[in-house]
């Protein structure tokens, strides 16, 4: 499975410096915008169990799991969801060349998965949100290391200052403790795969930015910078990534909610989503 053959430019054959104003430009006027607002507007139906029956290049799996702590304004596996990973889908066909998978009724391809389930094994990229509550039961460890075997890819988001980062981190070196966790800079080229990326974006949910007056760090000094780890294995192939002090996905979940958080937060989102898949899905 692989994301697009153009790993170098924007669709648009746009240069990599004037990417993210691209990105803005064309966010703010495709028609998915107005898909968006009716997404939201919606009466949810949970999805059909299992994977989308019409697949395409990707499909967004979303990682169920029990939550053994309570952290921050979260709400354990299901935050963002589903008007994140609708809107994610529907960007990306905007933004790349990639063909998403979908339900015949024409519902955007997302699906959830448990570690334990036998579906896991056809999702190359799984994520989870609210991840400082997140913990692996027994039985889940050895069908997710079997997972990374098989060369899956984890992207983990949304959770905030340092008590939540000793619980994750603990957690996902319980998980895979023959593997080193890093710290990624801005050099990494997973941050210029399609869009060039010029800083670690802080993306608050829209709550945290609406009550603090347009803050970004919801937990004051604590989460104050935000950043991105990974696990990585031998071959520095990345198995998880990790986005602290940040909430990426709410930036697609919550993108017509508000026109200034919108304009501020939804286009770094989008481009810092695309690199991820991109990374993913051609390694």
């Amino acid at each position: 499975m692989r994301f697009d053959e153009q790993r170098s430019r924007s669709p648009a054959g746009i240069p990599a410096s004037a990417l993210l104003v691209w990105v803005l430009a064309a966010l703010a006027f495709a028609p998915g915008e107005a898909e968006a607002q009716r997404y939201r507007r919606a009466r949810y139906a949970a999805p059909p169990r299992g994977l989308p029956d019409v697949p395409g290049e990707f499909t967004f799996c979303r990682l169920a799991y029990t939550s053994v702590r309570r952290d921050g304004s979260g709400n354990g596996w299901d935050t963002d969801y589903p008007e994140g990973e609708r809107n994610l889908l529907l960007r990306i066909v905007e933004l790349t060349r990639v063909r998403s998978s979908s339900w015949s009724s024409g519902e955007p391809g997302y699906a959830v998965v448990r570690a334990t389930d036998p579906e896991l094994f056809r999702c190359p990229f799984i994520m989870a949100t609210d991840v400082g509550e997140l913990g692996f039961r027994p039985d889940e460890i050895e069908p997710l290391r079997e997972y990374f075997a098989r060369g899956g890819f984890f992207w983990a988001d949304d959770f905030w200052g340092s008590a939540g980062w000793r619980h994750f981190s603990g957690e996902i070196q319980r998980l895979l403790p023959e593997y080193r966790l890093v710290q990624l800079t801005l050099e990494h080229p997973l941050f210029s795969a399609l869009y060039v990326i010029p800083g670690i974006p802080q993306i608050p949910s829209i709550n945290s930015w609406r009550s603090s007056g347009g803050g970004t760090s919801e937990l004051g000094a604590d989460s104050a910078v935000p950043a991105v780890w990974a696990v990585v294995d031998e071959d520095d192939r990345v198995l998880v990534l990790i986005t602290h002090n940040t909430d990426i996905s709410d930036g697609w979940e919550r993108e017509a909610y508000d026109d200034r958080y919108f304009i501020d937060f939804s286009p770094r989102a989008y481009a810092l989503a695309v690199n991820v898949l991109m990374w993913a899905m051609s390694r």
